[in-house]
């Protein structure tokens, strides 16, 4: 009952620095923030055609999975993409279907990529959002671009992070449990390993030997298997759609699996979380499960 909401609520403004911080972050409640993001260049300018023009040739990093699975549970590993360099506009042809692959493809490098590798785009949204760095007192960690097609899923995790995702064109489809929802939501530990294309041109999974073992949620929420994780019937999970031109407000430790429509672009801005009380809760309701399960 703390963390429960009936559905994630929508506000049709930008909020005040000092409402955003007292309705929202404080208390750790998700919402979707329409008219936030409507004086973006990019709303408008960001077609494929566009994005060809300016980034062309340019070489980017691209995951690529065999299954559209990137940092994921597979075959008892916790899997990590291939992160291929390429061209631009060669990730672009198979997002547009001129060249067809067997393999999934995502610009998805969470490394304040936007800035790093597209700077040619910064100009057409902003380097941060004001009243988000008004109200924590604080710039963003990372500025993120997302761009791929709709095979592409990221599985369900959480963040250290006040998230602010910004969709441009197409529809994020996000599953939502809040971090009271830690006691049904499993952990396991896993190797570490990546995705590697073989001669053949077929993936094979290669082990981290040296890193150590992730803890990671094996569970698919959109098809749980209750049978091996009877505790997650008691989980209550919220979906929202977040629309071209909306933008989710995504709480620290709030649990998230995202689908997308294909070719959906997206950029978003990663807060780091401030270590305090509803920290220390979620760290004690974690170590409680783990003592429970043992």
């Amino acid at each position: 009952e703390l963390g429960w909401m009936e559905s994630v609520p929508y506000l049709d403004r930008p909020p005040s620095p000092l409402e955003f911080y007292r309705e929202w972050v404080s208390p750790n409640k998700p919402c979707i923030i329409q008219n936030a993001i409507s004086h973006w260049p990019a709303l408008k300018k960001w077609t494929l055609a566009y994005l060809r023009e300016v980034v062309g040739p340019k070489v980017v990093s691209v995951a690529v999975t065999p299954n559209g699975y990137a940092d994921a549970v597979f075959q008892d590993r916790f899997v990590m993409p291939e992160e291929r360099q390429m061209p631009f506009v060669d990730f672009l042809d198979i997002v547009e279907k001129k060249v067809t692959s067997p393999n999934i493809f995502y610009v998805q490098k969470q490394c304040s990529n936007l800035t790093e590798e597209f700077p040619e785009l910064v100009c057409d949204v902003q380097p941060d959002i004001p009243w988000m760095s008004e109200a924590l007192g604080k710039k963003p960690d990372a500025v993120n671009f997302w761009l791929g097609e709709s095979a592409a899923v990221t599985s369900l995790h959480k963040d250290h992070y006040e998230n602010l995702y910004c969709v441009i064109s197409g529809e994020k489809h996000f599953l939502l449990h809040p971090p009271s929802d830690r006691p049904f939501i499993p952990y396991e530990l896993y190797q570490p390993a990546t995705y590697r294309v073989s001669e053949d041109g077929s993936f094979e999974i290669v082990d981290e030997k040296s890193a150590d073992k992730v803890p990671w949620i094996p569970l698919d929420p959109l098809n749980p298997n209750l049978e091996q994780y009877p505790q997650y019937a008691q989980a209550k999970a919220l979906q929202c759609t977040v629309k071209a031109g909306e933008m989710l407000y995504l709480p620290s430790l709030w649990f998230h699996h995202v689908q997308q429509s294909h070719g959906c672009i997206a950029v978003n801005y990663w807060y780091d979380m401030e270590y305090d009380l509803k920290y220390s809760y979620y760290q004690l309701l974690d170590c409680l499960t783990k003592a429970m399960e043992v």
